[in-house]
């Protein structure tokens, strides 16, 4: 008699724990980086990303806490991510999106007017499925004209405070004209400068999460 009563204690016990456990497993946060070649790793193994890094870090200080969905694509402009964003949101329902777009974009010369708009629809789309938004700036080289890479700048600084979303001014701080950290296409950030694209990130989606 007293073993039953001790097993049903146990098993209570057991159950108890493991409705705890569930709203542990519910606050488990993904986050989806939507971003071109500098987000995917072009150029350099997958695990080398600052993508991945971020979490192998994410595991190291939160254990299974966070998972990170790389949604970039090498060549991806704002128009494409539009097209594959409601899947995205659809399959993965994230709490954190990272939108790292406009580069490609900006490097087609593309009309400053339609990158700010594409950029406000990803903002607003990932708003309204209860997410929250980083936007990571961007910038094009001085030989497009001060004109228009003033103006392409100043498209990530208007979504921003019109979205009231959170903006890294320039995602490349640091890196881009620093050749040791260039692939050499002197565009794509080579695997040294995974890293410091990490560290530049990782303020902004700690503070997201």
């Amino acid at each position: 008699m007293q073993n039953r009563k001790l097993w049903s204690l146990i098993l209570k016990r057991l159950a108890i724990a493991g409705l705890a456990a569930i709203p542990l497993m519910a606050s488990a946060k993904t986050i989806m980086v939507l971003g071109d070649s500098i987000s995917a790793g072009y150029g350099m193994k997958p695990e080398q990303g600052w993508v991945q890094l971020l979490q192998k870090r994410l595991e190291q200080q939160y254990p299974k806490q966070h998972k990170v969905v790389n949604a970039s694509v090498s060549g991806e402009t704002t128009s494409g991510a539009l097209a594959r964003f409601p899947k995205l949101l659809q399959t993965y329902k994230p709490h954190v999106v990272v939108i790292e777009l406009g580069g490609n974009d900006g490097l087609r010369g593309q009309p400053p007017q339609m990158i700010e708009k594409n950029l406000g629809q990803l903002v607003q789309q990932a708003k309204a499925s209860k997410a929250k938004v980083l936007l990571f700036g961007m910038k094009i080289p001085p030989n497009y004209g001060a004109a228009y890479s003033q103006s392409f700048e100043n498209t990530y600084k208007r979504v921003s405070q019109q979205y009231q979303v959170k903006l890294m001014p320039f995602f490349m701080e640091g890196i881009a004209g620093n050749k040791t950290l260039m692939q050499a296409d002197l565009v794509h950030p080579n695997s040294k400068a995974q890293m410091r694209l990490l560290n530049n990130a990782y303020p902004y989606i700690k503070g997201a999460l």
